[in-house]
């Protein structure tokens, strides 16, 4: 069998390296692989369909299925997942000591349905009470101005948005005291940078996700992965090769997280968090496959819903390949 040229889009993460190097091969596949952004690889698979399987924003993907127009049908492959409590910045001289502060106050963001933004505004709303209509958003480039949505979006009549003034960039306002937060997966530049008026919502970020964790049982996922539904249906062995194939790849990275005879990413005490996230989660820390993820998307789906981003409420089973939803064992 000759096997299938296609191109793959994926971010540069230790848990698709394998495979962007050749050390995992996908059963009937040469593939090309592309190591991109977020914001290249989304824009392009959701605008122009540019890739035929695509790591893809989940928010983006289920606005897709609800609207009942799919061009990529997912696996449980996630890709990326974080705590959404990190991404909460405020300026720290605008009266904001807890979440509920938050009410009446402009936050910048990049683009409203963004799966971050999405996980931050059900928790906002189901931990402390705070609804997205609450707050007044403002909407616009991080670094560079006038970023558009990815997607057309209609949003509930309460929910109040503003763009950012022409030629003016989020980084530039939050430093200017000119908004009076930002929430995004990226942190802000003039954070980064060390402005002295801008931080944190939660001040001990880590603290704050794990007795989330321990409460909700939730690790957010961001990123799914993607093959175009006509291949899929041309192919029905694809998306189980796919699915096999990234599994592999993450148990190497994984792999050789747990291995302490060198530290394989640049970073100190990389083998005392990683016991840390063992202690709090389990031994697999980053779960693919849809049995142990059910509640995940379930809150998030329920949250996609409720800020008005679905026109109906998506079932989990309708985001998934069917040949992916169950797999084989030994």
């Amino acid at each position: 069998m000759i096997d299938l040229n296609l191109s793959i889009a994926m971010g540069d993460y230790d848990r698709t390296r394998p495979i962007a190097d050749g050390r995992v091969k996908i059963d009937g596949v040469e593939p090309t692989c592309m190591l991109l952004s977020p914001e290249e690889m989304f824009f392009r698979a959701f605008r122009h369909q540019a890739f035929d399987v695509s790591e893809l924003s989940l928010s983006s993907y289920s606005i897709s299925v609800a609207r009942d127009d799919p061009h990529y049908v997912a696996l449980p492959v996630f890709l990326s997942r974080a705590f959404r409590h990190t991404s909460i910045y405020i300026r720290t001289d605008k009266g904001i000591e807890k979440p509920q502060d938050l009410k009446g106050k402009r936050i910048g963001i990049a683009e409203y349905q963004l799966s971050a933004n999405v996980w931050v505004r059900g928790i906002l709303e189901d931990e402390y009470g705070v609804k997205p209509s609450d707050i007044v958003w403002v909407r616009g480039g991080m670094d560079t101005p006038g970023r558009p949505e990815k997607m057309k979006i209609d949003l509930p009549a309460d929910i109040r948005i503003e763009q950012a003034p022409e030629g003016e960039t989020l980084n530039e306002m939050l430093a200017a005291g000119e908004i009076d937060g930002f929430i995004g997966p990226r942190w802000p530049r003039c954070y980064d940078e060390g402005h002295p008026h801008v931080d944190r919502l939660f001040p001990d970020t880590v603290a704050t996700a794990e007795d989330y964790f321990r409460r909700r049982k939730i690790f957010p996922i961001m990123h799914v992965l993607g093959v175009r539904r006509q291949l899929a249906d041309a192919h029905p062995w694809l998306p189980g090769a796919l699915l096999k194939a990234f599994s592999q790849s993450k148990q190497i990275a994984q792999a050789a997280l747990g291995d302490t005879s060198a530290t394989k990413v640049t970073m100190p005490f990389v083998e005392d968090n990683l016991r840390r996230a063992r202690q709090l989660i389990g031994p697999d820390i980053w779960t693919y496959g849809l049995t142990p993820n059910v509640g995940v998307l379930e809150t998030f789906l329920d949250y996609h819903y409720a800020q008005g981003l679905s026109p109906r409420r998506v079932a989990v089973e309708e985001l998934f390949h069917p040949a992916t939803v169950e797999a084989y064992s030994l």
